[in-house]
């Protein structure tokens, strides 16, 4: 799958997420993929929060490798 079928796909997950992340004061923006690494950016409420990596992992990651074909990993930058 090229990248820029995933990078659609990937800012599609975002959009649907974003909601979720913006309810608690954060926001998220897409960066960029690259060799299967989905890169985003976490703002807001997000910085020094502690439970940014589970939102990371266990929310963002989780549901952008259930969605999108081609992603292995979601990594903050």
């Amino acid at each position: 799958m090229s990248n820029i079928h995933i990078e659609q796909q990937a800012k599609e997950v975002i959009e649907k997420i974003r909601p979720y992340i913006n309810r608690d004061g954060g926001d998220i923006k897409f960066v960029k993929v690259e060799d299967g690494i989905v890169y985003v950016q976490l703002l807001g409420a997000c910085i020094g929060c502690a439970a940014v990596d589970t939102t990371l992992k266990d929310g963002v990651e989780a549901i952008m490798l259930e969605e999108v074909p081609g992603v292995i990993g979601v990594e903050q930058i």
